[in-house]
């Protein structure tokens, strides 16, 4: 699986605009709702953060990777944001987080949507690049990190 192929540049926010949990996923949310075919925004929301309930999708290292599954959406699809200043997700490792990547498909793809979100956890457990998207300034930036990770990936 390319990452690529579900994520969408202007699905890309740095920084983000709200620091509290909840309103960070409804903002992701409507980044995806404004660049794709989602026809019930409010509903992938609550999908969302009913998921983010039952256990945090703060996995540690600064990262959290809220999902879900709604059938108000048609495709699997990806946006990233950078909090302006770590903000608290309850993760795992009690730090803060410094990027959301959110994932979220209907509910009949489940096996894509467990290779997205392992690759997004490979990804990001390498040190340079990892340390590369923490550090960048703009959603362009972190396209073009996206993209030399895949076209390397590609060619191995």
């Amino acid at each position: 699986m390319n990452l690529l192929d579900i994520l969408k540049l202007e699905c890309i926010k740095v920084p983000l605009d709200h620091a509290e949990k909840k309103a960070v996923i409804d903002e992701m949310v409507d980044l995806l709702s404004g660049a794709n075919s989602i026809s019930n925004p409010a509903a992938l929301k609550e999908a969302v953060w009913s998921r983010e309930q039952t256990r945090t999708t703060g996995i540690g290292q600064g990262l959290a990777i809220p999902h879900g599954k709604s059938d108000v959406c048609d495709d699997l699809m990806l946006a990233i944001g950078k909090p302006a200043l770590p903000i608290d997700f309850h993760s795992i490792d009690r730090q803060p987080v410094r990027l959301v990547v959110l994932l979220v498909s209907p509910p009949d793809q489940t096996s894509r949507h467990i290779q997205a979100l392992a690759r997004i956890s490979r990804l990001m457990t390498q040190d340079d690049f990892r340390e590369a998207v923490y550090n960048a300034n703009s959603a362009e930036e972190i396209y073009r990190l996206f993209e030399q990770y895949e076209t390397s990936a590609a060619q191995t």
